[in-house]
């Protein structure tokens, strides 16, 4: 690792391992649940105790009705989905999308280490580009922090569907599971092209959210005649954001977006949340793990 890479790394890990300790490990630690449940121990039997927990091998062994005891499993396994395609690269504040994603995908890395879960990242673009598989450690983190700040993808598009895919196939017991995304991956009515895979994957695994967004995404500024590039397609023409006619309904189409895959959000009880990059991502995280 170069040393500039090596700074660039160290600085994010102490800025998002310092939020995920103070701010995130307790809100982290009550809005993800475990597996489920695993025995903790035996002890004698007491009124109103279910007669199914009946441990029959002590409560024979010593004569006296014993049950088990279980508590919730709080170890999990977390898999960040991670959008690198071209996409990303905006960016018209002091972060681009990308760097915003990057920050938010180490504090949830941090969160799920101090909760003593596992953590693996799949990153994708139009394709499954790379994924890590879970594992705790310090150095595995910072694996992930570093694919976070340097990884190319090979293609520019987005296809979430094949995520989502890969994600219920590689991954077979019940995981936590963040899609990490600006979600334009749409048909021509701004309807959300992984309808289906994300039907599957939340039927399988505990899914939330996180579109990460420009503000100059959302609403077109009046700027006169620009040259504008589709960073996934390269496809490139002049818009005229003068007129009035354009800009309603550029932002028409963005706002079409947004809610759409908002109410598909909703008919699947995925918890969501949207964060652009001119806002303080905490407040955004916070409130998603409020949700649950």
């Amino acid at each position: 690792m170069d040393n500039d890479l090596l700074k660039k790394v160290r600085k994010i890990e102490i800025k998002t391992k310092s939020l995920s300790h103070q701010i995130f490990a307790g809100e982290y630690h009550s809005a993800f649940k475990g597996r489920g449940m695993a025995f903790s121990e035996v002890r004698e039997y007491q009124f109103g105790d279910d007669v199914r927990n009946m441990d029959w091998n002590v409560t024979a062994r010593l004569r006296a009705p014993y049950v088990k005891v279980f508590e919730e499993e709080r170890e999990m396994t977390v898999v960040l989905l991670i959008d690198v395609s071209s996409s990303g690269i905006f960016g018209t504040t002091t972060k681009t999308k990308r760097e915003l994603l990057a920050e938010i995908a180490a504090v949830l890395s941090f969160s799920a280490s101090a909760n003593n879960d596992k953590v693996g990242a799949l990153f994708f673009s139009s394709r499954v580009e790379k994924f890590i598989p879970p594992k705790k450690g310090r150095s595995h983190l910072l694996r992930i922090i570093r694919e976070l700040l340097e990884f190319q993808p090979e293609t520019h598009g987005t296809n979430i569907s094949e995520a989502l895919r890969f994600l219920t196939n590689a991954i077979k017991r019940k995981c936590t599971a963040f899609l990490l995304s600006d979600l334009m991956d749409v048909d021509g009515e701004s309807r959300p092209n992984y309808e289906e895979a994300l039907k599957v994957a939340v039927n399988r695994h505990d899914l939330s959210v996180i579109n990460i967004y420009d503000p100059r995404e959302r609403v077109m500024p009046d700027v006169g005649l620009v040259r504008v590039k589709d960073a996934e397609t390269g496809e490139e023409l002049w818009v005229d954001t003068s007129s009035k006619a354009v800009r309603n309904h550029y932002n028409s189409w963005s706002t079409g977006v947004f809610q759409q895959a908002k109410t598909l959000f909703n008919k699947f009880n995925v918890d969501s949340v949207s964060i652009n990059t001119d806002q303080d991502y905490v407040k955004g995280l916070i409130t998603l793990f409020k949700q649950r």
